[in-house]
């Protein structure tokens, strides 16, 4: 007995050790989580109080983070500060907000944040998107833009690539012979081509299985982006070296680096340097003669990680505006016949539409802009992150502070738009019915970030646009119930899926 009560009081005493030792370790975690979340700044912008370890990720919903963004500026004003674990993140809501950062203090929200999961990826490289603000980033920059204008961004060889590649659309739809069908896919082959003519230097057939393959992946890479397990692997990132964690999480991001990196290696193998063929060609071309500076950053690696982002870029916006947009014309036919009128009576069914009719065009101008506002297909800018300390409306924001642009705030701002929250082409016509800019419209961002595609985008969407409705009448089947009019998101905001009646005219 007196054995067994010596036994349970050296038992209780080491249970006794480890709650001390647990309560020890408990305040000394505690107050490690709160002095990496004090904030020693005078003036830092207001927000929700973060939780131990998880920060504020619970007041954002990954479904609708814009729409979260926009709830929490209702309480907190334009400009608040979230915790993303220990992240510091201030958002910037609203027209005038947005306008003064990205305009008027354009280099002071230049930067990116680290982006762990693509250094693990890629090795520590970057294409033009995710890189940080640097030198070597705007030697890229410039390259790119000059290589897209001789290629003929802008141009009118550009032009009529686009409107060749229109009439393959409108066959594609004419072949459906006025059954019911889903447009995305057609849609999306249509608008791929475009930039894969540029930067891998050919169309591909819309039934090609390897071009299938690819956009298939791009658009499981955009789903995947998004999400609880990408938020906490970067966060933790010896989470990255669980066995086939990576491949299962980003395999789709993996394979189009290999199939890229594939067409590169036949480019170099069949490059004639009397010819550039593509963006491809003119970047080996560039290297080549920078192959002697040990400082050179136009390496392969940055060159898949380049024609990465020209397709994505190239292909999500464009292809989910045009499909936001058949579906704003099944759902508006009043919209649709006034279009159909309009293009008639300017360009008649005698030729194809060409970027100069936009000045004769100003209600189908006016509804494309429309279809870009409402649909908001890019409703959260990519993270910036502040070049050096500054301040915004009085705010002090510190230099490293990840910021995050919500455009939704600046597209839907009510005090803006007559009509924020409906379909209204009239946002975009004075009293005389002629075409007007709106300083709220801010699809493509701005600053020097601003979308490098820019001006192909317009191009795509006018003649894409216009010439479908200059060949067919649209219509929803009879017997299908109305389309959600409040998208996904994944990374971009795109339709739900839907089913139109395509009638030649």
């Amino acid at each position: 007995m007196v054995l067994f009560l010596s036994l349970f009081s050296l038992i209780m005493a080491i249970w006794d050790n480890f709650m001390l030792l647990g309560i020890f370790l408990l305040f000394f975690i505690l107050s490690f989580d709160f002095m990496k979340r004090r904030r020693p700044w005078s003036h830092y912008p207001p927000g929700p109080r973060p939780l131990p370890f998880i920060g504020t990720i619970l007041q954002i919903d990954v479904k609708n983070p814009h729409l979260s963004f926009m709830w929490l500026s209702k309480k907190y004003g334009n400009v608040y500060s979230l915790q993303n674990f220990y992240t510091n993140v201030v958002v910037l809501n609203g027209m005038e907000t947005v306008k003064e950062a990205l305009r008027h203090k354009s280099e002071d929200f230049a930067d990116r944040p680290d982006f762990t999961l693509q250094k693990h990826l890629t090795g520590n490289k970057h294409g033009l998107v995710l890189a940080k603000y640097t030198s070597a980033w705007k030697e890229q920059r410039r390259f790119t833009l000059s290589v897209l204008r001789d290629f003929g961004m802008g141009k009118k060889s550009l032009e009529w690539r686009v409107a060749g590649e229109t009439e393959y659309l409108c066959s594609a739809f004419r072949s459906e012979e006025g059954h019911p069908f889903d447009p995305h896919y057609c849609i999306n082959n249509a608008v791929s081509n475009v930039i894969c003519s540029i930067t891998f230097g050919n169309r591909f057939d819309y039934k090609e299985k390897n071009f299938q393959r690819l956009l298939c992946l791009s658009e499981e890479t955009l789903k995947n982006a998004v999400g609880f397990l990408p938020q906490l692997l970067e966060v933790v990132p010896c989470l990255l070296y669980i066995p086939g964690l990576v491949q299962k999480a980003f395999g789709s991001q993996i394979a189009i680096l290999d199939y890229i990196n594939e067409v590169i290696k036949v480019h170099k193998e069949t490059r004639d340097a009397s010819c550039r063929r593509d963006i491809i060609d003119a970047f080996l071309e560039e290297a080549e003669k920078r192959k002697e500076d040990e400082k050179s950053k136009f390496s392969d690696p940055t060159l898949s990680l380049i024609i990465a982002d020209l397709f994505f870029a190239g292909t999500g916006t464009v292809a989910n505006t045009l499909l936001w947009g058949l579906l704003y014309l099944v759902l508006h036919p009043n919209v649709q016949t006034k279009v159909q009128e309009e293009i008639d009576e300017v360009i008649c069914k005698k030729r194809s539409a060409k970027m100069e009719d936009q000045a004769s065009l100003p209600y189908t101008r006016a509804v494309i802009h429309e279809i870009q506002r409402c649909a908001n297909v890019s409703p959260v800018a990519l993270p910036h992150m502040t070049y050096r300390d500054t301040v915004l409306q009085d705010f002090f924001i510190p230099k490293g502070t990840t910021v995050i642009f919500n455009l939704t705030s600046v597209l839907k701002d009510e005090t803006m738009w007559e009509k924020p929250y409906n379909f209204y082409p009239e946002h975009f016509l004075d009293g005389k019915g002629q075409f007007v800019k709106h300083e709220a419209f801010l699809p493509f961002s701005a600053g020097l970030r601003v979308c490098l595609g820019e001006q192909l985008a317009r191009m795509e969407l006018f003649l894409f646009f216009t010439s479908l409705l200059q060949h067919f009448t649209f219509c929803l089947p009879e017997n299908q119930p109305k389309p959600q009019e409040d998208g996904c998101f994944s990374s971009l905001l795109a339709p739900h899926p839907f089913q139109i009646q395509a009638f030649p005219r």
